[in-house]
């Protein structure tokens, strides 16, 4: 159960380089532990708008707080409530996996016993055991990812800020990351995601909020969002001039796509309205699917390809 305690505010939060503006005067609330999914294209601010929420950069303008403190004169405190999983990979490729782990625990003066403690524990959970005396540069994509992941659980968190945590994942370890968001959703930790996978903020997060060109363009439940914006089910199939007419004509008030040689048609009506139309028309290469936020984001972001 969500509480109604606000963790997390920004009020205007804006920040600014040079003449680009990352982030325009967004305001939100992240409520005492909720899952929340920060969505956008490359280069939209959701990175950005995290990052301040961790004090790796300084808002330009507005104010955003953490549990109370504020981001601007609090850094210190807010770093103690915080684990952070960040896109980038900063392990350190002089030591090995379980010496990045202990190392990072002088930073939130854990013991030492208490760290090796920890360590030991995030190894066996992330299934990176058997890596604990390797070097970092030994080990795969897949497996920095998880190593990132297990050191951002070290302090016990109240916030976690995941910035894309699955990118790299197999399938297998990618459901084992999913399965320790969740229990930590169950531990009431407050979780920060961004992703690219439509699928795994559908599953995962409480609220969506979508972010374009540095404002909150949209945000709500992802099932509400769904149901508000592309509505229950989606036909696909192959684009054929002559079946527009007959598309138009079986569906006046859906909303109707093309994408590439493909063509999407949305309803907001119960599950089957399709099936009699594809009765009637014998169709090669066609399906009927569950509307998802992917198309959600899609319909809001746009599908043109975005510079980094």
């Amino acid at each position: 159960m969500v509480s109604r305690e606000v963790l997390i505010k920004a009020e205007g939060l804006t920040k600014k380089y040079d003449d680009f503006q990352a982030v325009d005067h967004i305001d939100f609330e992240v409520y005492r532990g909720e899952c929340v999914g920060f969505l956008g294209p490359n280069g939209a601010g959701k990175t950005t708008t995290v990052r301040m929420m961790y004090c790796f950069l300084v808002p330009t303008a507005g104010e955003l707080t953490v549990a109370g403190l504020s981001v601007k004169s609090q850094c210190r405190e807010i770093k103690a409530l915080i684990g952070v999983a960040p896109q980038e990979d900063n392990l350190d490729p002089d030591f090995t996996v379980l010496k990045n782990l202990t190392v990072y625990c002088r930073y939130f003066d854990i013991p030492k016993e208490e760290a090796l403690k920890r360590a030991e524990e995030q190894l066996r959970f992330f299934q990176l055991e058997e890596k604990r005396d390797v070097p970092i540069l030994a080990l795969s994509t897949g497996m920095k990812r998880r190593l990132i992941f297990a050191r951002a659980l070290l302090n016990q968190p109240q916030i976690l800020i995941l910035d894309e945590p699955t990118t790299g994942l197999d399938p297998q370890a990618r459901h084992l990351v999913w399965d320790e968001i969740r229990y930590l959703k169950k531990q009431h930790v407050t979780i920060i995601l961004t992703t690219h996978y439509m699928d795994e903020a559908q599953i995962l997060c409480d609220r969506i909020l979508i972010v374009d060109h540095g404002k909150i363009i949209e945000q709500g439940n992802p099932a509400e969002l769904i149901k508000k914006h592309v509505g229950e089910e989606v036909l696909e199939l192959d684009y054929d001039e002559k079946m527009i007419p007959l598309l138009k004509e079986a569906f006046p008030q859906f909303r109707m796509e093309r994408i590439g040689d493909r063509i999407q048609i949305f309803t907001d009506q119960p599950h089957g309205v399709f099936e009699g139309f594809l009765q009637q028309h014998k169709l090669q290469n066609v399906s009927i699917r569950n509307a998802n936020l992917e198309d959600v984001f899609l319909k809001l972001t746009g599908r043109g390809l975005r510079a980094e």
